[in-house]
């Protein structure tokens, strides 16, 4: 198919539009004094925080999303249009309404928090509402991207296991997430980037307390009046952590293709 000539001017626009502050990040990055800037307290505890809550979030998004996944790319009924809603909702929610409700909800004072914390149970502004609120904006990645992958798939090798004999369970380890493993993959990775990036949802629900809950987008917001050079080298890692996040899940999913 010919691709019309007026259409390399917007893709042209399009590619600007994200290199060039991409570009700009990275020339104006101190690479001479990157090691430095790194192995400070304020980098390491923001880096291991980040990634050790993010590498609790998207085990639990893959537990709980490829099981929910299947069920909605299986099931029919009109319930399944308002839960499907309803898993996709954090995907345009802005970040801030999705701490809110989190807050609102498990915090201290919370609809579900306050009997928590009559048991001495604390989940607001603790390294676990961090988890959560990384888990409520990922979540949807991994679900929505693996719904349509099972749709895709179809459900032939399934019924020709369940005919020989294999329970629901069996089947679905032992075909169907061999089947899809390209697909959860890429999904997985996906939300691993996003709960990385969040920042809205963890600074309404866990707050920003170094080591605790600041995680390593909240530490470059930080940073970027008061220690310019070493919010610059912070975010050098997250566009290197999120680009090659990103790069692998392309691979996965042309592999699945």
């Amino acid at each position: 198919m010919s691709i019309p000539r007026w259409a390399w001017a917007p893709f042209a626009l399009a590619v600007a539009l994200l290199a060039v502050p991409i570009a700009g990040l990275l020339i104006r990055a101190p690479w001479g004094r990157l090691p430095d800037l790194l192995a400070s307290e304020r980098a390491t505890d923001a880096l291991t925080l980040s990634l050790a809550t993010c590498a609790v979030s998207t085990a639990l998004v893959l537990i709980i999303g490829t099981p929910t996944a299947l069920v909605l790319a299986r099931s029919r009924g009109r319930w399944t249009r308002s839960v499907r809603t309803l898993v996709t909702v954090p995907m345009v929610l802005p970040p801030v309404v999705a701490g809110l409700a989190l807050l609102t909800t498990l915090g201290r004072r919370g609809l579900v928090g306050q009997h928590l914390s009559a048991w001495g149970i604390e989940i607001g502004f603790t390294t676990v509402a961090v988890v959560l609120a990384q888990t409520f904006v990922a979540l949807p990645f991994l679900v929505v991207s693996l719904e349509g992958a099972i749709r895709t798939a179809g459900d032939d090798y399934e019924r020709a296991a369940s005919h020989l004999g294999a329970s629901p369970t069996r089947t679905f380890f032992t075909v169907t997430v061999p089947v899809l493993a390209p697909a959860i993959a890429g999904g997985t990775a996906l939300a691993f980037a996003r709960a990385l990036g969040e920042f809205g949802a963890t600074l309404t629900f866990a707050g920003s307390l170094q080591g605790v809950t600041r995680t390593l987008p909240l530490e470059i917001y930080l940073l970027r009046e008061g220690d310019t050079d070493l919010s610059l080298a912070l975010a050098v890692i997250l566009l290197a952590v999120a680009a090659l996040i990103v790069g692998l899940s392309s691979r996965l999913r042309s592999a699945h293709e």
